[in-house]
């Protein structure tokens, strides 16, 4: 067996094109296209390199991006007031703050400054309670593209055993809590897990998320397993990236399995792009209800 390889570079494609579209479509009613603020603090090399890949994304379907940079120093209270200026903006559909921030800030207050309908990163604690009713208003952007692709593949969800490994507040959790909306039967597992092999090889869906290259072998996943590999590790003096999975051993076990680079990564960048488009038509009355408006809490 060789596994299918789910093209995640491909799927993002498609809805990007649908974005396009709908941003066109915004254009002409409104005579504008939707705005999303990125808000970066210091001079991370890699937070450049993502907002610059963020903002690249914008510019190809058609979403104006808005650029805050502020230096290190910037303290919680002068973040919170530009994001209420920002939250009062009529053209600023989305706010993104890039993370992670410096020390002396407290990211959480930043992140619940956010007004729950610009909150496009789908950070803000309403947005992850509210997955456990099943009405966020913004699932966040990774969870969210896993999900998309599951659909993209037609790859059953309902009844089926998935093991989650990994427990972050913006991946694992909220993935897991979208799996069970799906009516799986979900496992979650994080660092202090005792023999991660015993619930990795039960699973029909499993999805890493550790941050750990090379974590899940061959022999930790069971014939015909469907594997979506969420990490994303650079080996250490190059430019290549891992993800967690050994994804030369484990397609030759797994039925579907994305790759790193190209898998999960420009689902989540997508998905951004996604919530900001939608944000947008949330606010034109005439396209609620229509072909353009995809209440995510249906979708996710």
């Amino acid at each position: 067996m060789v596994a299918r390889i789910i093209d995640g570079t491909a799927i993002a494609s498609e809805i990007r094109e649908d974005l396009s579209a709908r941003v066109e479509i915004l254009r002409a009613r409104t005579g504008r296209g939707p705005g999303l603020a990125v808000v970066l603090v210091g001079d991370d090399p890699a937070s450049q390199v993502y907002v610059r890949n963020k903002q690249r994304a914008c510019a190809q379907v058609g979403i104006m991006s808005i650029r805050h940079d502020l230096p290190a120093s910037v303290t919680t209270a002068e973040l919170v007031s530009l994001i209420e200026v920002l939250n009062g903006r009529e053209d600023v559909h989305g706010i993104l703050v890039q993370l992670p921030l410096p020390p002396q800030v407290d990211a959480r207050q930043v992140l619940e400054a956010i007004e729950l309908s610009k909150d496009v990163d789908g950070f803000h604690q309403y947005n992850i309670g509210g997955l456990v009713a099943g009405h966020p208003v913004f699932p966040p952007c990774t969870p969210h593209g896993v999900m998309e692709m599951l659909s993209h593949e037609g790859i059953e969800v309902a009844g089926q055993n998935a093991v989650v490994v990994g427990a972050s507040a913006i991946v694992g959790k909220p993935l897991g809590l979208m799996l069970t909306r799906r009516d799986a039967t979900v496992s979650i597992c994080h660092a202090l897990t005792r023999d991660l092999a015993q619930f990795t090889r039960l699973a029909d869906l499993l999805v890493v998320a550790a941050g750990v290259p090379g974590l899940v072998t061959a022999e930790m996943v069971h014939d015909g397993a469907v594997v979506i590999d969420v990490g994303i590790n650079r080996v250490a003096g190059t430019n290549r990236v891992v993800g967690d999975v050994d994804f030369e051993q484990v397609r030759h076990k797994a039925s579907y399995i994305t790759p790193v680079p190209g898998g999960v990564g420009p689902m989540t960048i997508t998905m951004l792009l996604k919530h900001t488009v939608l944000s947008a038509e949330r606010r034109q009355p005439a396209l609620i209800g229509s072909s353009v408006s995809r209440p995510e809490a249906r979708s996710a």
